[in-house]
């Protein structure tokens, strides 16, 4: 069983976030695990009009985004049959700086900062545009750590007619990141 922690911060985003903690839910071999910024919590409202409790339905375990006595914030957690990884959708660019400074203050940042130092794969969804320098020198820092700076650039290759079919292409590419099987579009065959 592989373990997935799907970190939510609060950017805009959360229809991707959906779709992904969705398709995570359907796949054999893979337990996911989420926990919700308190960020997150009113742009979820905005853009869902649902609380967390949308995303958490998808999910085999939920940690409360205060609970630093969790186990996604110890490295021992993470070790198991199967490599764990984190994902981070939508990053915002608060959540970016404190992972690039190391000054991490919820459950979200600190598992993310601990999957980095464990050498585990950590994927940020990264949301926001235009980019400033400094968001751009965090992106770097954080690549240079190791994390995959993903920004959600949806493709048009696949010629999606829906939003759906741009979140499901997204999430395909992030699956691909992880390393997980899937059968969501890549590539038009012409």
């Amino acid at each position: 069983m592989r373990n997935i922690l799907v970190g939510v911060s609060g950017a805009s985003g959360m229809p991707l976030a959906l779709c992904v903690l969705r398709a995570l839910a359907a796949m054999p071999g893979v337990r996911t695990h989420c926990v919700v910024s308190e960020g997150a919590h009113a742009v979820l409202r905005a853009e869902c009009g649902a609380g967390p409790e949308l995303l958490t339905a998808c999910t085999d375990h939920v940690y409360e985004p205060d609970n630093l006595a969790a186990g996604p914030a110890s490295g021992s957690w993470w070790h198991g049959v199967e490599p764990a990884a984190m994902l981070v959708v939508p990053c915002s660019m608060g959540t970016l700086g404190a992972l690039a400074s190391g000054a991490t203050r919820n459950l979200l940042q600190r598992a993310s900062d601990v999957a980095l130092k464990e050498g585990l794969r950590l994927v940020l969804v990264t949301r926001e545009s235009p980019l400033s320098a400094v968001h751009l020198r965090n992106m770097l820092a954080l690549r240079e750590a190791g994390a995959v700076i993903m920004p959600f650039s949806p493709g048009f290759y696949l010629r999606p007619q829906s939003l759906e079919d741009l979140l499901l292409q997204t999430s395909g590419r992030i699956f691909d990141q992880l390393g997980l099987a899937h059968s969501l579009g890549r590539w038009a065959e012409a």
